[in-house]
């Protein structure tokens, strides 16, 4: 679960110097489509599953969750755990623990968040290639490596799925440094879906007793 919270734990335009450098042509002509296709949503609605598999493949995890996202605010729900961000804050409630860590929201230190994944997040922190062409859900998928150019990262690089007919990121695997690999798969999406702000709030009202809340906000 730690390495999913990495995982999922902004969005900033590079100039066309910066870009051109970070990527061979085909790579950056394919990944330009998915950011114009998205920049005309204004929220996601998403299911997803992780596959996590550590690097002997003795230990296997699979889980499902959903990702509601509307701009830089999200709600991703996985695993008995709710993670809200209203731009601000960030709220982790664990149902079993009936606990909630608060945190403040940091771009800077988010490895790649839901709105990261929707979005052109590999302009400034990835150098990156076309690897070709692989079948994915039964849809003939474009794959590109991204490698991250700070080495501090706890992954050491990452494939992303795009849909040749949508032009959406449908899946991928995540590569980390121990050997361990998480592969997601994007199993729904819905653009522009109705979405009030409240749900990006506070999440204290989603327990039926008192929590027990952990503060980490300075």
């Amino acid at each position: 679960m730690r390495a999913f919270l990495l995982f999922i734990s902004t969005l900033c335009l590079s100039t066309f110097s910066l870009f051109a450098q970070q990527g061979d042509p085909k790579a950056k002509a394919i990944l330009a489509k998915v950011t114009q296709k998205i920049n005309t949503v204004k929220s996601i609605k998403a299911a997803f599953s992780l596959n996590l598999s550590s690097a002997n493949n003795k230990v296997k995890e699979t889980k499902k969750g959903q990702i509601q996202l509307k701009g830089n605010k999200y709600r991703v729900s996985i695993g008995g755990q709710e993670i809200i961000c209203d731009n601000k804050t960030v709220w982790t409630y664990v149902k079993d623990a009936n606990e909630v860590q608060i945190s403040s929201y940091n771009p800077s230190e988010q490895t790649i968040s839901p709105a990261k994944l929707f979005t052109n997040f590999y302009d400034k922190e990835y150098n990156y290639k076309y690897l070709g062409v692989r079948m994915s859900q039964n849809k003939k998928c474009d794959v590109i490596e991204l490698i991250p150019i700070n080495k501090g990262k706890q992954f050491a690089k990452i494939e992303i799925l795009i849909d040749q007919s949508s032009s959406l990121i449908i899946g991928g695997n995540v590569f980390e440094k121990n050997g361990n690999k998480i592969q997601y798969d994007v199993t729904s999406f819905v653009s522009n879906a109705p979405m009030a702000d409240a749900i990006f709030s506070c999440l204290l009202y989603t327990s039926p007793s008192p929590l027990d809340a952990h503060e980490t906000r300075m």
